[in-house]
């Protein structure tokens, strides 16, 4: 034992010699700022996956859980509409019901109003809770926000029950809203921020999965046909977004920094949407599989 403990001390007076050796030889080279956000990032996709799955796991999961995350306290509704969003192209596989620049891209027979007014419920929801120390309004009112998208939500064994989603953004802040909205009740809520990425790139969304992903207590049985989403913001300097997501692709709307791009899946995936950023001249900019941060494989 004694033996031990004395080899323990000689290999910590080797160590700390060396590093003392070091520090006179060598120059400390500048901290990889970019080199760790992105490790920073991509440890927060992994935290998110590995929550994911964990919650997968336990059997008796409440309803609509899986939607709910982030942010405490709320804002009273108002009844004013949205601001209206800058009108873009649509996807070409969004249906030709569908509208686009009333208010976002609104798909699967949502109207402007039906989003307006789940916009309203998803905040008044949210002020209803504690407040976890917040200050009271935090969400502010429902004319403070721009709508991106409305679509359908498809239940599964999570969160049983259709409904649609409603995607909204703070102007001038940094609040995005994801609200899951079923019979006229809210049942998930996710308030998130948009992160910067490097200079003229996209990023996307980093709980986007929740609009193209069912739960992965379905995995392999997922119910087709699937309306499915993705948003994220993007640089000045891209002019323009492609998703491609199993057997269906989108050419994104780009929204005052942020993309919005939808479709109908008619497959089961096991793939994340892979997505691509090009500049005006329509050199890539940014690919999804060259992205160390963001998870190409769904839970």
């Amino acid at each position: 034992m004694n033996h031990q403990a004395d080899d323990q001390r000689d290999f910590e007076i080797l160590v700390r010699e060396l590093m003392t050796d070091d520090a006179y030889t060598i120059q400390p080279s500048a901290a990889p700022y970019q080199a760790i956000r992105r490790r920073g990032v991509a440890e927060r996709r992994r935290r998110v996956a590995v929550t994911g799955a964990a919650l997968a796991a336990l059997v008796a999961v409440p309803a609509g859980a899986y939607a709910v995350a982030g942010g405490n306290g709320g804002g009273g509704a108002d009844t004013t509409t949205p601001m209206s969003s800058v009108s873009a192209p649509q996807s070409p596989t969004a249906q030709a019901s569908d509208e686009a620049g009333a208010g976002g891209m609104l798909l699967d027979g949502v109207t402007a109003e039906q989003a307006a007014d789940g916009l309203r419920k998803c905040i008044a929801h949210d002020d209803a809770k504690p407040s976890g120390g917040l200050e009271k309004n935090y969400l502010g009112e429902a004319s403070d926000y721009r709508i991106l998208l409305a679509m359908r939500s498809t239940g599964d064994s999570n969160a049983p029950g259709d409904g649609h989603y409603v995607v909204a953004v703070k102007e001038k802040t940094d609040v995005r809203l994801i609200c899951n909205v079923k019979g006229g009740e809210v049942t998930g809520i996710n308030i998130g921020s948009p992160e910067s990425g490097p200079t003229g790139t996209v990023v996307p969304d980093i709980n986007g999965g929740k609009l193209y992903q069912q739960s992965v207590l379905d995995k392999g049985n997922w119910k087709l046909p699937f309306r499915w989403g993705v948003i994220g913001t993007v640089e000045p300097s891209v002019a323009e977004v492609t998703v491609s997501y199993g057997d269906s692709d989108a050419t994104a709307t780009l929204d005052g920094g942020w993309f919005v791009a939808a479709g109908i899946l008619d497959q089961q995936v096991t793939l994340a949407p892979h997505i691509k950023g090009y500049d005006a001249a329509g050199k890539l900019v940014y690919d999804s599989d060259e992205d160390e941060t963001y998870e190409k494989t769904l839970p």
